[in-house]
């Protein structure tokens, strides 16, 4: 059967309204070169991805495992986000050294402070191994040849349209990695989980970092013989600025989007997993904010946690509004109904959305459990350190950590189905006269840490439960709502829509691997039709500064500044006045992993640090589009103000190379 014309306009219309949508791979960017040229990009293919010279993958770095960071200098320098930092900045804190609260800035190499664990890795090259794979050899084989080509190399395959090709990425690690630099959380936090997700925004979310490596310039575990890394390239620097309409490319690791997946999938993100995973998160919030705002010391040891927990918590409400405002839904549903129409005289996609359709009724009940299990019991410790108790704020924490227990227990009972509740849960609850009772049982040993029988018993009792959800699954490979029978439908799926939808431009879904995206500088109308201009300034900082709530409570020297207007270089005229920038919005299509990752004009010169999106935007990991999707990142001029006139540490400009204005 032919698509009807209603749907060709309807298609037609998705492809105009997400003309910025899609996260490419590097090494097959020269298939959209011509379409970023014609949008106003300057460079070649070549610039942005080679394996013969250096190119701008040289300057790109997957950070810590989870962000983005891109070199700045020829010395190694390291830009990336405040909260890609946030926990080497917290682990080098204390209340005598609030590097959270005040800042840190290395004034030399010899302050720059090392960080156990925390490495960067350099994307060597990719390339794709579906025909090796296809002629016998193994992934096991094809990594470990890889690994062996050279120091610190780590490889993997990963596997993009669900199966249908497979890509070998071989990267470089180095594991010294040095904290250059943190502004005050005041600037880097500014706004706290109240601006979070939204816009306008006035965050000076930036960290700085060095790599160290061996006199070869090889990776090299710490020494403090050890040098600064000679990358092969990094970004030069416009303080030229940006305006809407401008060109831009981002340049990082998307962590994780699910682009192609079925309605009945973001029915149960939207409707079921969501509300639920909100709902619990709202409650350990609320426990962890009571405690620290009760002690300085408790708000410093729970920063990081509080923050990691509430990054996703508000992330999953946008998601929601964004999904339903936008019907995607239902629009899916009839994408999938036209694409089953064609494929009735097709015998290879005949029942593939039928049988998709089936497997999520099937596995839906088991998955969802899993989901609570892991944000209720697994978000609890089983243990305390010997390293624990030694923290002088230990004894403090007893009543936060016993509520906590508490909680979760309770919202575990409730929620979890409980056909896939743990016996040994079931029967601790019945035993006690309630969850929460239950609770206090197996908290009184693990805080003693006397006997820890008791959670021991239910730790693996949950652990076979989960093994059980897994079996039922068919892997261990769990992301989103997934099993073994899905990833199989999925690979026909999306072949058959490569073949049925031929016009739309597919690309693989995000897996933490190096990716190009690009757009424009643009604003956007929120849901009450108001037009939000797509650049902030200091004086919103003013405007919202309030000493008496720390995530407000701006530097005094940020005010002083501000009152005297006395900016200096770093003075821009914006709508007629005299300020200084601070973030802007662009329509780059960005994920989780994109933190840090570089913003770049049309000359591939470093205009902003990606750090987050609008609230709505989220909804991209399922649905991108343009009219309500937004990244947003901190203008690289207000990276260099606060460097330069709140940290005092002007001298780094010294190995920074600046392009040329306008």
């Amino acid at each position: 059967m032919k698509r009807t014309l209603l749907t060709l306009i309807c298609s037609l219309f998705a492809l105009a309204a997400s003309a910025d949508e899609g996260m490419w791979l590097p090494s097959l960017i020269s298939q959209r070169i011509d379409d970023m040229r014609a949008k106003g990009f300057r460079l070649t293919a070549e610039d942005i991805y080679s394996i013969n010279k250096a190119s701008m993958k040289d300057a790109v770095v997957l950070f810590d495992g989870g962000c983005t960071g891109e070199l700045i200098s020829a010395e190694g320098l390291l830009l990336t986000n405040h909260h890609c930092g946030y926990d080497a900045i917290q682990s080098h804190s204390s209340v005598e050294h609030d590097y959270l609260t005040h800042g840190f800035w290395a004034m030399s190499r010899a302050q720059e402070l090392p960080n156990e664990k925390l490495n960067v890795k350099f994307l060597v090259r990719m390339e794709e191994v579906t025909d090796r794979l296809a002629a016998g050899q193994t992934q096991e084989e094809i990594v470990r040849r890889a690994e062996a080509e050279g120091k610190g190399y780590k490889a993997a395959v990963e596997q993009m349209y669900y199966g249908n090709q497979q890509f070998l990425f071989v990267y470089e690690q180095f594991d010294d990695v040095r904290l250059v630099a943190a502004p005050p959380s005041s600037i880097g936090k500014f706004g706290g989980d109240t601006d979070n997700w939204i816009w306008p925004r006035h965050t000076g979310d930036f960290s700085l970092f060095r790599i160290y490596a061996g006199r070869d310039n090889k990776p090299a575990a710490y020494s403090p013989d050890n040098v600064p890394y000679k990358p092969k390239r990094h970004f030069k620097i416009s303080t030229a600025g940006v305006g809407e309409g401008d060109f831009t490319m981002i340049y990082g690791f998307p962590g994780n989007t699910q682009e192609y997946i079925l309605s009945d999938a973001v029915a149960y993100i939207a409707e079921r997993s969501d509300p639920a995973k909100i709902a619990v998160r709202t409650g350990r919030l609320d426990i962890i904010s009571a405690a620290q705002q009760s002690d300085p010391a408790l708000r410093i040891h729970y920063a990081a946690k509080h923050a990691s927990i509430a990054n996703a918590w508000k992330k999953w409400q946008g998601e929601v509004r964004g999904i339903n405002r936008l019907g995607t839904v239902a629009s899916k549903r009839a994408y999938e109904q036209d694409f089953a129409a064609w494929a009735q005289d097709k015998p290879e996609y005949r029942s593939v959305v039928a049988d998709l359709k089936a497997e999520y009724a099937r596995i839906a009940d088991a998955y969802f459990a899993r989901e609570i299990t892991r944000e209720t019991l697994d978000a609890l410790p089983k243990r305390y350190t010997a390293a624990e108790r030694a923290e002088a704020v230990f004894a403090q924490r007893e009543a936060t950590e016993r509520a906590l227990y508490r909680y979760l227990f309770g919202e575990y009972a409730r929620r979890c189905p409980v056909q896939y509740q743990a016996p040994e849960f079931l029967a601790g609850a019945a035993a006690a006269g309630s969850p929460e009772a239950f609770a206090e049982r197996i908290f009184s040993g693990v805080w003693e840490g006397s006997d820890t029988t008791a959670v021991n018993t239910l730790a693996r009792g949950a652990k076979r439960m989960q093994d059980h959800i897994e079996w039922l699954l068919g892997t261990r490979s769990l992301r989103n709502l997934n099993s073994a029978r899905l990833n199989e439908l999925y690979t026909a799926y999306i072949k058959g829509l490569r073949e049925w939808d031929a016009g739309r431009a597919f690309f693989p879904d995000a897996n933490l691997t190096l990716r190009v995206a690009y757009g424009h500088v643009a604003g956007y109308e929120y849901a009450d039709g108001e037009y939000h201009k797509p650049r902030t300034t200091i004086d919103g900082i003013i405007a919202k500064d309030n000493p008496d709530i720390y995530d407000y409570d701006i530097p005094q020297a940020l005010r002083d500044i501000h009152a005297s207007k006395e900016y200096g270089r770093w003075a821009t005229r914006i709508d007629g006045r005299t300020t200084v920038p601070v973030c802007f919005l662009a329509t780059n299509h960005t994920t989780g992993g994109n933190s840090g990752s570089p913003i770049l004009n049309a000359r591939g010169e470093l205009v902003g640090v990606n750090f987050d999106r609008t609230w709505r935007s989220t909804m991209s990991d399922v649905a991108f589009d343009e009219t309500i999707c937004r990244n947003i990142a901190v203008d690289i001029r207000y990276v260099l103000f606060v460097i330069d006139r709140i940290g005092g540490a002007g001298y780094l400009f010294g190995e920074m190379d600046f392009g040329k204005r306008k």
